[in-house]
C-alpha cells in the first residue's frame, strides 16, 4: 500500500457533480440543469471570439487590463481592484488558499454553493455549515457561528440552488457584525438577474472586510469559456494576485468577455426575458401543485411533497427529453432545480410536470 497521502481534508471532498447534459438513447433533449443562458452570448461576443482564432499562438496579457477596465466601466467599480479568474470558482479557490488553512474555519450556509466547502477542505480548513431560515440566508445564525477561528464567510446572493436573496440592509448588518479578522465573500454569480442590484459593490467600496465575486457564465452566456472576476479592497486583491497564475485566462476568454460585458443591450434583453419567463414558469408550476420560493436568479427550485415524488418526476421528465437538476446533495431531496429556458422550453417542462402531477 502506498505511503503517499494527500493533505488532511482532501479525501473528505465529494467529487463535484455538474448538471447532466445527455439522456441515453435520446438526441433531441432540452437541458435545464446547469442554469445556462438559453439565448447564448451576444453577437458582439461571438464575433470577438471568432477573431481571436488568428492569434492563438500568442500568450494573453498577464494583467487582464482591458477586461478589468471594461468591467469597471459597466459595473462602476475601480478596475485596479478587480481580479479575473477561470470562473468565479477560481476566485473562491484563491480566497480559501490565501486566507484559510489548518485550524481555521470557513462559514457557509446550509444550502450554499458546494465550492465553499470544497475550497475550505482543499486547504485544510474546517467548513462550518450554518442553518438557513426557510431556504433564506440567516444573518443572525452566521454571526452566532463566528469564532476566533473563523476566517471567511461565504454567502451567495441570490443563492444557488434556492434562488432566494437577502437585501442590502441585511448584507450591511452582516458585514458590520462580523469580527475584525473575518472576510465576508458575497458570491454574485446571479447578481445580474436582479434589476438595480450591484452585487455588493457599494459594501466593498465602503469597507475593508468585504469581497464580491461575479461570473460571465450565467447572464453573459460564456459558461464554456470559464471567466469570472472578483472585486475587493486593495489589500485583498494584492494578496490574491500573488497566487494567481500569470496566464490563468486565455486570450479568447479575455477578448470575448470584454465584448460581452460591453454589450449592455444584450444583457438587458436576457435579463428581461428571464424575468418574464421565470414568473410564468413559477406560476405554471404552482398551478400544478408544485410551489417554489420567489427566485431572483435564472432558475426555479420546485418543491415536491417528498423525495420519492421529486425523483419520480425527474425520471418522468427524462423520459420526455427534459433534463433538470436533482439537489439532494444540497440537502433539498424533495426539490428539483429547473433552469429558466427559452419560452418553448419553459412551456414544455411546465406541461410535462403537469402531466406527471395528473393535471394534463
Amino acid at each position: 500500500m502506498t505511503k503517499i497521502k494527500p493533505r488532511p481534508g482532501i479525501l473528505e471532498i465529494d467529487l463535484y457533480q455538474g448538471g447532466a447534459a445527455h439522456i441515453e438513447g435520446m438526441s433531441n433533449v432540452v437541458k435545464l440543469s446547469s442554469n445556462e443562458n438559453p439565448f447564448g452570448p451576444s453577437e458582439a461576443a461571438k464575433e470577438a471570439f471568432r477573431k481571436t482564432g488568428f492569434d492563438l499562438h500568442r500568450y494573453p496579457s498577464t494583467d487582464h487590463r482591458a477586461l478589468r477596465e471594461a468591467i469597471g466601466d459597466v459595473h462602476n467599480v475601480d478596475p485596479a481592484r478587480v481580479i479575473c479568474g477561470a470562473g468565479s470558482d477560481e476566485i473562491i479557490a484563491f480566497l480559501c488558499q490565501a486566507y484559510a488553512g489548518p485550524g481555521d474555519e470557513v462559514i457557509h450556509t446550509e444550502h450554499g454553493f458546494a465550492m465553499y466547502r470544497i475550497g475550505a477542505l482543499a486547504n485544510g480548513a474546517t467548513p462550518v455549515e450554518v442553518p438557513e431560515r426557510e431556504r433564506v440566508t440567516d444573518v443572525d445564525a452566521i454571526l452566532a457561528a463566528c469564532t476566533d477561528a473563523t476566517r471567511l464567510v461565504f454567502i451567495a446572493n441570490p443563492n444557488n440552488p434556492t434562488g432566494t436573496m437577502i437585501g442590502e440592509g441585511e448584507l450591511t448588518r452582516l458585514a458590520d457584525g462580523l469580527p475584525d479578522h473575518v472576510l465576508l465573500v458575497i458570491d454574485g454569480a446571479y447578481a445580474e438577474y436582479v434589476e438595480g442590484y450591484d452585487g455588493g459593490a457599494r459594501l466593498v467600496d465602503s469597507r475593508e472586510n468585504v469581497v464580491m465575486t461575479r461570473t460571465f457564465s450565467k447572464l453573459y452566456g460564456l459558461g464554456g469559456l470559464r471567466v469570472g472576476w472578483g472585486y475587493g479592497p486593495q489589500h485583498v486583491i494584492d494578496v490574491l494576485n500573488r497566487i494567481r497564475g500569470p496566464f490563468n485566462l486565455g486570450q479568447p476568454a479575455l477578448v470575448t468577455a470584454e465584448a460581452a460585458v460591453r454589450d449592455t443591450a444584450w444583457a438587458e434583453k436576457c435579463r428581461n426575458d428571464n424575468t418574464r419567463l421565470r414568473a410564468w414558469l413559477a406560476e405554471a408550476l404552482a398551478g400544478h401543485g408544485v410551489p417554489s420560493d420567489t427566485s431572483m436568479a435564472n432558475f426555479i427550485l420546485a418543491r415536491f411533497g417528498s423525495q420519492q415524488e421529486a425523483e419520480a418526476c425527474d425520471t418522468y421528465l427524462k423520459s420526455e427529453g427534459l433534463i433538470v437538476r436533482r439537489v439532494h446533495g444540497y440537502k433539498l431531496p424533495n426539490c428539483l432545480r429547473i433552469t429558466v429556458g427559452d419560452e418553448p422550453s419553459c412551456r414544455r417542462v411546465a406541461h410535462a410536470v403537469g402531466q406527471f402531477m395528473g393535471d394534463e
